[in-house]
């Protein structure tokens, strides 16, 4: 039987230390950092894996993630100039 994918959003921002920031809107806490986007795609993949992971085994962080967690839903990006 085949098992399920699952999609998660993933916001990444770029740093001003040089660093791309990943989080993960649907699991709170779940985020991580990487120089470049290729390392920070299999970072942010194996610190989904570890939160799912969690998820099965720790009855508190199941229920902080029914409680807190979100999926945005993207409408855009805007540059403000002051």
């Amino acid at each position: 039987m085949k098992k399920d994918k699952k999609q998660f959003k993933v916001i990444i921002e770029h740093g001003n230390d040089g660093y791309f920031v990943a989080s993960v809107p649907a699991l709170p806490g779940c985020y991580t950092q990487a120089k470049t986007l290729g390392q920070l795609n299999k970072r942010v993949r194996e610190a989904i894996e570890l939160c799912l992971e969690v998820i099965q085994n720790d009855p508190q962080y199941r229920q902080r993630v029914k409680e807190f967690s979100s999926e945005p839903v993207f409408v855009g990006l805007e540059t403000v100039t002051l």
